[in-house]
């Protein structure tokens, strides 16, 4: 297994795990999250930040794929 392999199988499992916890919080208001490492504290921050970077990682590997297939 290579780096960007892992890189990339990272980014989605994170960005899997945000959007779940965004669909709890839109359909049942349970925020995972927040209940796993509590509400409002450092590690709750830290994770969404690195789940936001994953995103935007996602979003860009994704859009070089698209434009390099054009």
């Amino acid at each position: 297994m290579n780096v960007t392999s892992f890189i990339n199988g990272l980014a989605f499992f994170l960005v899997f795990v945000g959007a779940l916890n965004w669909g709890l919080v839109g359909a049942l208001d349970y925020n995972l999250v927040a209940i796993i490492l509590g509400d409002g504290t450092i590690f709750a921050t830290v994770l969404y930040v690195v789940i936001g970077i994953a995103a935007l990682y996602i979003g860009y590997v994704h859009y070089i794929g698209f434009k390099e297939t054009k």
